[in-house]
Formats: C-alpha cells, sequence, structure tokens
C-alpha cells in the first residue's frame, strides 16, 4: 500500500515536469515510487563533499547528521533528520519541500539530484 502524501507529491511533480517540460521533476517522481528500503541515505559530510556554495539540491531519500557541511545549500529531500537540519541552516542554508523547490525552479535548471 503506498502513502497518500507519497501520492501526491508523485501527482504534483509529474504534473510540474509536464507543465514545466522539465523532466527532472518526473524522474524524481519515479524515485518517489520506490520501496523507502531502496532509496538512499545521504549524510551531511557527503553531501559537503559534492555541493559547492549555494547550490540547489535535492536528495531521493533521508538526509542524516553525520558530519559537517561548511558551506550554505538550498536542500529538499524526502526525509530529514533533525541534526542534519540543524547543520544546513546553522550553515546558512535552507530546507524547502517539493512544491517550494518547484516554483522556484520551475524547468530544473541548476537542480542537483544526488543519491
Amino acid at each position: 500500500m503506498t502513502n497518500q502524501l507519497v501520492i501526491g507529491i508523485v501527482k504534483e511533480l509529474k504534473l510540474a515536469s509536464s507543465k514545466n517540460k522539465a523532466p527532472i521533476w518526473s524522474k524524481i517522481a519515479q524515485m518517489a515510487q520506490k520501496p523507502s528500503v531502496a532509496r538512499r541515505i545521504i549524510n551531511v559530510g557527503k553531501l559537503n563533499d559534492v555541493t559547492n556554495d549555494n547550490d540547489v539540491v535535492v536528495v531521493p531519500g533521508k538526509v542524516l547528521g553525520t558530519g559537517d557541511i561548511s558551506h550554505k545549500i538550498t536542500l529538499c529531500s524526502f526525509s530529514i533528520s533533525a541534526s542534519a537540519a540543524k547543520k544546513i541552516t546553522s550553515a546558512g542554508g535552507k530546507i524547502v519541500n517539493h512544491s517550494e523547490m518547484i516554483s522556484k525552479f520551475p524547468t530544473g535548471k541548476g537542480v542537483k539530484i544526488i543519491g
């Protein structure tokens, strides 16, 4: 059985993909439909290693608080731990939901998928 929240997110992502001709949202929708066991787990330290200052990132999985981040990023993820959220916001970054991400970056240009 699929979570009703996930179904709503997938519909919104697919609509944004077709409306804005942005295949990135369709790809993220496909990732959201995978079982939670198949989703990626990324640590803050890894995000620090693979991102630069002011990057916009989507993690199709969970972000955990192991490690530190030394620059600000804008992050959208399926799930995030409290310690990871604190570290990202302390570094000047922002955590946004999928709706905010779509409205700020409708074409997906400049958005990286990590995981």
